[in-house]
């Protein structure tokens, strides 16, 4: 089979179009036919040389598929009401940038109905991300305020609509007038162009002095002293990625007065059970708001397989709104 291939650690030009064997399927996982792959922030991570896969994955790169059911566990894919010739799109640790590739069924969800497997592709890790963080471990609630770090990068298109689907009131930055405008669009409340604009003096203001109740962080570094300053009482700082630096410092006085929460996670390495109960999560609260449109994904633009050097110069140029996909 066809797999895009990191050659050694460096720039988007090290990613090659090269050949591997079909892998195999084992017990609990079935085998995917790849029509879509979607590249995230970790896949330019790994090709740096920052982001090792977990002990046990493949080398390849790629976190999300979608495509067709070829083979699998016959017991786990009755269990999950999943047959050869579904499309699926799922949720992978690693090998996702191929022709085949092999996922638990656990983490394997249906294609939405009227969805292209583009559009499929795109989901699983943005969706399993912010549902993980945003849901679950920051337990955002309806009537709440989420301060959304980066609302046009796919994690930020992903929890603008699903914090507003679900009744939160949404406060999304972004780095150009053009991006804000996007971040509105797709369904935020406000809007803060943190090149001009102060987001913790914003955020203020819209709240009118309370504070945001949640704040998605991307970011890290200094960002999180800032963050804590524009926390409601009782409020949640999730951080989930550290572009900005591994190292904040904060006022730990505003955490004890304000009872203020900072946590965070990362889904890669985590078991396949814990993955696959987000999955349900996920099918039974947000599939079906993909399927009536009231959440929709959100495609910048789709690179062939052996272009997968363009897609991720692309993604590090910070120019894109919502996803980037390959196609084979």
């Amino acid at each position: 089979m066809h797999a895009v291939e990191i050659t050694s650690f460096g720039g988007p030009e090290v990613l090659r179009l090269g050949e591997r064997s079909v892998p195999v399927a084992g017990a609990g996982e079935l085998l995917i036919r790849v029509t879509a792959s979607g590249i995230n922030r970790p896949d330019v991570l790994q090709r740096l040389g920052h982001y090792a896969p977990p002990p046990g994955t493949s080398d390849l790169p790629g976190l999300e598929v979608a495509g067709v059911v070829e083979s699998g566990d016959a017991s786990a894919m009755a269990a999950a009401g999943i047959r050869v010739g579904d499309r699926v799109c799922a949720l992978v640790a690693g090998g996702g940038y191929a022709q085949w590739c092999v996922a638990p069924v656990v983490q394997c969800l249906p294609v939405p109905d009227g969805f292209s497997d583009v559009e499929a592709a795109s989901l699983p890790e943005t969706f399993f991300t912010v549902w993980s963080n945003v849901f679950d471990r920051a337990r955002l609630q309806a009537g709440e305020t989420l301060l959304v770090q980066g609302g046009t990068s796919g994690i930020g298109v992903t929890a603008i609509q699903l914090a507003r689907a679900f009744g939160a009131t949404v406060i999304a930055t972004a780095g150009s007038d053009d991006k804000c405008a996007a971040c509105l669009t797709l369904g935020a409340h406000h809007a803060v162009n943190y090149k001009s604009q102060d987001f913790v003096v914003e955020a203020k203001r819209i709240t009118d002095g309370r504070g945001v109740d949640v704040v998605l962080d991307m970011v890290a570094g200094d960002y999180v002293a800032r963050e804590v300053e524009c926390l409601a009482e009782n409020g949640r700082i999730v951080i989930i990625a550290v572009q900005g630096g591994v190292q904040s410092g904060f006022n730990a006085g505003l955490v004890l007065r304000k009872r203020l929460t900072i946590t965070g996670s990362t889904l890669r390495p985590r078991p396949v059970a814990f993955k696959g109960a987000i999955a349900r999560a996920l099918r039974e609260h947000v599939w079906p708001l993909l399927a009536a449109g009231k959440v929709r994904p959100v495609i910048h633009s789709t690179f062939a397989a052996e272009n997968a050097a363009q897609a991720h110069a692309l993604m590090e140029s910070n120019q894109h709104i919502g996803k980037i996909v390959l196609t084979w």
